[in-house]
C-alpha cells in the first residue's frame, strides 16, 4: 500500500546576513511537522532553502567588495551550517541561483505574458528594499514602509506588470470557499479585509539593477523578487522537469511563514498559480514573531539572538524543545534565558529526566535490569494505561492540527503521572517483601513501557533524545523504523529486554544562587527558643555560634547504598556552584530511588570525615520522633543560604 503523500515548506530565507531564533523557531515547527508526518505513515516532502537576488543583495555585496554570488554563497553556508545542528530533516534545499529555478522562473513569466496577463508599462511610485517591496502613497505609514517601518525611496523605471486585479475576485471566493487555506483565523481577516481594499497590478519587472533572473524576452530587465522566489515551491516540486514528483506532491499541504509575509503567499503567490492553471496550496498558516524580554528582535537593539550559541551551550534537543513547548503556533511568542532554564531544569531534568533516571535504577536494583513478566494488576494500573493510550490518541489529534504546544502538554501530563505513580506504588517497599514480587514486576514494566510510548511520541520535537532513551531501555529494534502505531499500543515492550545503566540525559542547570543581602540585622536570623533548648537538655549557644554553622540547600543528584553498610547511603549532591559527596546513616528510613531529585538542608562547612574508605563532605539534616526519621527539605534553589 502506497504512502499518503504530504507537502510542507518553510518560507525560503533572504540572505542579507546569517539567521537568527526567529527563522530558527519556523524550521523547527516545521520539522516537527515533517518528522511527525513521517511518523504518522506519510511520504513527506519537505523543502526549505534561500531566496538570493534582489537589489538588497547586490547593495550588500557591493558595500563587502564583493560578487552578488560569492557574498550569497557564504552566507547561505551559514544557513545549512545551522540546520545541521538544528537536526532539520528537509529532503531538498532550493537556491533561487541554481540552474533549476532560473529556468522555472523563465518560464512561469513567459507562459503568463504570452496569455496576456503580463504586460509593459512604466512605473513610478514607492519601494522598500528591505522588504523588496512596492508601494502606493496611500498604503505607507507616515510616509515609511508599513511593515518594517524603514525608509522607502521613490523609483520611476519602466516595468512589466502582472494583472492581479484580473484574479481578485476569484481569490475571494477561493478563500470563502476553502477557510482552511489561511491560517490561523485572524490571518485569514486580514487577508480578505486586504483583498476587498483592492488588489492593484503587480510590479514583475526592475530594470535599475541586474542581481536576478532575466526576463526571457526583454533581458534588460530582471524578474521581481517575490514572483521569483514564491515559485521556488513548484521547482522544488519538479512542475519543468518532472512531472511524476509534480503530481504527487503538489498542491503543497502546508507553507509555514512568518506573519509579516502572509500577504505574499496568500494573495500574489495563489494569483501566479491561478495565471497558471496550476492549484493552488492546501494551506498557509502565518505563525508569529519571537520577541526577546517582550521586545522585537533587532540589530540596533542589540536583542539578535544566535541559534548556534544557544545550540553550543545547551544541546539541539533542548533548544528544539524550547521553541515548541514556550510557543503557540500563530501566536507571538517571547525568549528569555530565565524561560528556557526553567524549562530545562523543569521539564527536562526534573520530570522526564528522572523518570527515566529512577525507572532503570529500580529495574537494575531489583530486577537485575531485566525486563520480567508483569504479575498482579491494580486500578491504579489500569488508570495509567488508560492515561498512556489517551495521551496517543490526543498527541496525534492535536499534531494534525499543526497544535504543536498542545500535544507536547499532553506528553508531560502522561511523563508527572507516571513520575506520581512511583510514588503511590513504592517499588522500594514492594522490593522488600518477596511475596510481592508479581505486583513489582507489574510496577516496573508499566513505567519501562510508559517511557517507551514517551521516546516515540517526542522524536519529532526530539530527534537526539527519543533514541536515547530506546537505548536505555535496552531495544535493540532500529529506532528510525517506529510508527505512531508503536506508541497507540501497549505491552510492545518484549520480556526479557535488559535495561542500560542510567545515563543523565539533562543535567540540570543552575544560575548564581540569589544572596541574603549585606548588612541584614542580625535579629532576623533564626535563634532557637532558649527554653526549648534547654529542655532538650542542649547548651545554649549565641548569635554569632550559630553563625558559624553554613546551612545551604542541596540537590540529591544521586544516592546508593554503601556496601557492608545497612545503615549508610552515599549521595551526591548540587550545591548550585559545585557537587559534593556525602555519606548519611538514613538507609534503614530511605530508599536510595527516593532521594533522587530532592533538595535537602546540607551542613556545607563540616569538617570532612573518611567514612568507609569514602571522604563525606558535609551533613544533610533530619528531624527525628520515636525511631521516625524525616529528611528537612526546602523547595529553593541549590546554593540558596538557609538563615
Amino acid at each position: 500500500m502506497s504512502k499518503k503523500p504530504f507537502y510542507i515548506t518553510t518560507p525560503i530565507y533572504y540572505p542579507s546576513d546569517r539567521l537568527h531564533i526567529g527563522h530558527a523557531y519556523c524550521t523547527t515547527v516545521a520539522d516537527a511537522i515533517a518528522r511527525y508526518k513521517r511518523l504518522a505513515g506519510f511520504d513527506v516532502f519537505f523543502l526549505t532553502g534561500s531566496d538570493e537576488h534582489g537589489q538588497k543583495i547586490q547593495r550588500k555585496a557591493e558595500e563587502n567588495n564583493t560578487t552578488p554570488q560569492a557574498y550569497v554563497d557564504n552566507i547561505v553556508a551559514s544557513f545549512q551550517h545551522l540546520w545541521e545542528k538544528l537536526h532539520i530533516s528537509h529532503d531538498d534545499f532550493i537556491r533561487t541561483t541554481e540552474r533549476r529555478h532560473h529556468e522555472l522562473v523563465q518560464a512561469v513569466f513567459q507562459k503568463i505574458y504570452d496569455q496576456g496577463d503580463i504586460y509593459k508599462a512604466e512605473y513610478e511610485g514607492w519601494y522598500c528594499t528591505p522588504c523588496e517591496t512596492f508601494w502606493m502613497e496611500r498604503q505607507l505609514s507616515d510616509g515609511k514602509c508599513p511593515d518594517c517601518g524603514r525608509a522607502v525611496e521613490i523609483v520611476k523605471e519602466e516595468s512589466y506588470f502582472f494583472r492581479m486585479a484580473k484574479y481578485q475576485e476569484r481569490l475571494l471566493q477561493y478563500i470563502e470557499e476553502n477557510p482552511e487555506f489561511i491560517q490561523p483565523t485572524s490571518r485569514r481577516n486580514e487577508m480578505i479585509n486586504f483583498i476587498k481594499g483592492g488588489l492593484e497590478d503587480l510590479c514583475v519587472s526592475r530594470t535599475t539593477f541586474d542581481w536576478g533572473i532575466p526576463v526571457p524576452f526583454d533581458t534588460k530587465h530582471v524578474v521581481y523578487v517575490w514572483f521569483d522566489a514564491l515559485t521556488n515551491y513548484i521547482t522544488a516540486a519538479g512542475y519543468l522537469n518532472d512531472r511524476e514528483k509534480f503530481d504527487k506532491y503538489w498542491p503543497a499541504d502546508i507553507h509555514l511563514v512568518g506573519k509579516e509575509i502572509v500577504r505574499f503567499h496568500s494573495i500574489i503567490w495563489p494569483i501566479i498559480l491561478m495565471a497558471m492553471g496550476a492549484p493552488l496550496p492546501k494551506m498557509v498558516y502565518g505563525h508569529g514573531w519571537l520577541v526577546v524580554e517582550g521586545d522585537k528582535m533587532s540589530k540596533s537593539k542589540g536583542n539578535v539572538i544566535d541559534p548556534l550559541a544557544l545550540i553550543d551551550e545547551f544541546g539541539a534537543d533542548t533548544i528544539r524543545y524550547f521553541l515548541l513547548r514556550e510557543i503557540t503556533l500563530g501566536l507571538d511568542g517571547n525568549f528569555s534565558r530565565d524561560a528556557l532554564i526553567n524549562r530545562i531544569n523543569a521539564d527536562l531534568a526534573n520530570d522526564l529526566g528522572n523518570l527515566l533516571h529512577r525507572s532503570l535504577s529500580m529495574i537494575g536494583r531489583f530486577n537485575g535490569g531485566i525486563m520480567e513478566a508483569p504479575g498482579e494488576e491494580e486500578p491504579i494500573d489500569q488508570e495509567l494505561i488508560a492515561l498512556a493510550r489517551a495521551t496517543a490518541a490526543q498527541y496525534e489529534k492535536h499534531m494534525e492540527q499543526q497544535d504543536i504546544n498542545a500535544a507536547l502538554k499532553e506528553v508531560w501530563a502522561l511523563i508527572g503521572r507516571t513520575n506520581k505513580y512511583i510514588d503511590e506504588t513504592g517499588p522500594w517497599a514492594l522490593a522488600k517483601d518477596p511475596a510481592k514480587k508479581g505486583r513489582l514486576n507489574t510496577v516496573l514494566y508499566n513505567l519501562a513501557e510508559v517511557l517507551r510510548i514517551v521516546a516515540i511520541l517526542i522524536s519529532p520535537f526530539m530527534p537526539l533524545t527519543a533514541p536515547k532513551i530506546w537505548r536505555q531501555l535496552g531495544l535493540t529494534s532500529d529506532f528510525a523504523g517506529v510508527t505512531l502505531d508503536d506508541a497507540k499500543s501497549w505491552g510492545r515492550l518484549p520480556l526479557g529486554t535488559v535495561v542500560a545503566k542510567p545515563e543523565p540525559i539533562f543535567p540540570r542547570i543552575e544560575e548564581q544562587p540569589a544572596v541574603q543581602a549585606a548588612g541584614q540585622p542580625a535579629e532576623t536570623a533564626a535563634v532557637p527558643a532558649p527554653q526549648a533548648a534547654a529542655e532538650a537538655g542542649m547548651p545554649e549557644i549565641t548569635i554569632d555560634e550559630f553563625a558559624k554553622v553554613d546551612l545551604r540547600v542541596a540537590k540529591v543528584l544521586a544516592a546508593e547504598k554503601v556496601k557492608k553498610a545497612d545503615k549508610l547511603l552515599l549521595l551526591t549532591v548540587d550545591l548550585g556552584t559545585e557537587q559534593r559527596t556525602i555519606i548519611s546513616g538514613i538507609a534503614k528510613h530511605y530508599e536510595p530511588e527516593q532521594l533522587v531529585g530532592q533538595n535537602v538542608v546540607m551542613v556545607v562547612n563540616l569538617k570532612p570525615a573518611k567514612i568507609r574508605g569514602i571522604e563525606s563532605r558535609g551533613m544533610v539534616l533530619a528531624a527525628s520522633c520515636d525511631e521516625k526519621l524525616q529528611l528537612v527539605t526546602a523547595d529553593m534553589p541549590p546554593g540558596s543560604k538557609v538563615k
